[in-house]
């Protein structure tokens, strides 16, 4: 396998079978991933709570309080 399939991929280690088991990155690179990653997770957590009332600060102290 080369890095020509892997975009972010600057070296690729494998083990003796051939088997990709580490990746090195550009730390450039890595920060971008993890940013992605982080607003694809806010993402998702915004689609599970568009449809939900908002809270008052009051009430959401309350429901904070009862956990």
């Amino acid at each position: 396998m080369t890095t020509q399939n892997y975009p972010f991929a600057q070296e690729l280690i494998t083990d003796i079978e051939g088997n990709i088991r580490k990746v090195i990155l550009d730390f450039n690179d890595y920060q971008n991933l993890i940013e992605m990653l982080e607003d694809e997770g806010l993402y998702q957590a915004m689609l599970l709570t568009k449809n939900e009332n908002p809270l008052s600060l009051e009430n959401a102290l309350e429901e904070l309080e009862k956990e």
